[in-house]
């Protein structure tokens, strides 16, 4: 039986900001690296993880803090932490759309990311969760470092095309037919599973991009990515011969949904890749694995102006290079 998230009633989706769940306890938290500040609520360091690359797309991994300069909302920034973070400890979602739209890709899914949690899980060091969407959002696994308990949860995947939602609460709906309820696992998995971890997060996000039915909407979900410091990297799989059989009878946006998959990732400093002919599920994988292992740090102490959402520039000197992270932070104080 699956094990539900503990905010997937609809009046707690509504009520979310009213609501504290327990902290983990401090065995169950992802390890700290000692060498980097935390990301912390009160903004005293914001600390920012990107990737580099040339004008062919490969990584650049042998830069220091001289070759940038930083800025917020337009204005320069002194650098004060800079580091390569092949080697912090790392905590990952890994998201599934199981919409009756992937039924036909479920099976595939499961075996390229049994194979990219093999090689991209190191023991006593990385965490990973898995949770499903479709008419509900599942929490099928929680944050272990065992690859044995993470493939249990991939064979739990399974198509659910009911007429469900967020566990069919009291509270009236919005009227919106259910279906694929992404925003909200985005939403969930960035609020409730890595607001209060530290360190490097991300989610890998595979699904065809259309959303049915969440309570929230996509800027709520880049916005609870941005708050829990999360890179979303998004994989659009999209099973074309399903759409042509349904006519594209209630799906948004068609066949398949990348523009928002695109905001997604590009807000949060991921990236949005498309499963093709020319590129499968695990050559995209392990495009994601080489990145996540290429990252730079780069910390700054931001100046007090109050709360709100602050817009972030990292310039590579070399203006051949192209700088992938998140737009920006938002501070509390």
């Amino acid at each position: 039986m699956k094990q539900a998230l503990s905010i997937l009633t609809l009046e707690t989706v509504v009520l979310a900001a009213l609501v504290w769940f327990p902290v983990r306890s401090a065995a169950q938290q992802p390890s700290k690296s000692e060498d980097l500040p935390d990301i912390s609520v009160d903004v005293d360091v914001v600390n920012i993880f990107f990737t580099v690359t040339d004008k062919q797309g490969r990584l650049i991994t042998n830069l220091d803090k001289n070759d940038f300069t930083l800025e917020e909302d337009g204005q320069p920034q002194t650098i004060k932490y800079f580091s390569r973070q092949a080697d912090l400890p790392l905590t990952m979602g890994l998201l599934v759309d199981t919409s009756v739209s992937q039924g036909n890709l479920i099976d595939l899914e499961r075996e390229a990311s049994s194979q990219f949690l093999n090689q991209m899980l190191r023991m006593k060091k990385d965490q990973a969760f898995l949770i499903s969407f479709d008419v509900n959002v599942d929490l099928l696994q929680d944050y272990t470092d065992s690859v044995r308990l993470l493939r249990a949860g991939l064979d739990k995947l399974h198509v659910n095309g009911g007429s469900g939602g967020l566990g069919g609460g009291p509270m009236p709906t919005s009227g919106k037919p259910k279906g694929t309820l992404l925003y909200d696992a985005v939403f969930l998995a960035a609020d409730e599973m890595l607001k209060n971890q530290v360190g490097r997060k991300t989610l890998v996000l595979i699904t065809d991009g259309n959303d049915q039915g969440s309570q929230m909407d996509l800027k709520q979900a880049i916005a609870a990515a941005q708050r829990a410091d999360a890179i979303i990297y998004s994989i659009e799989y999209l099973d074309r011969g399903f759409y042509y059989r349904a006519g594209g009878y209630g799906m948004i946006g068609g066949f398949g949904n990348g523009s928002a998959l695109k905001k997604l990732s590009e807000e949060t400093g991921g990236r949005v890749f498309e499963v093709s002919k020319k590129k499968n599920l695990k050559m995209i994988y392990d495009e994601i694995q080489q990145e996540l292992r290429s990252q730079y740090s780069i910390g700054y102490t931001p100046p007090r102006h109050g709360p709100g959402f602050r817009r972030i520039r990292i310039i590579p000197r070399n203006r051949d290079f192209k700088v992938q992270a998140r737009q920006g932070y938002y501070a509390k104080n």
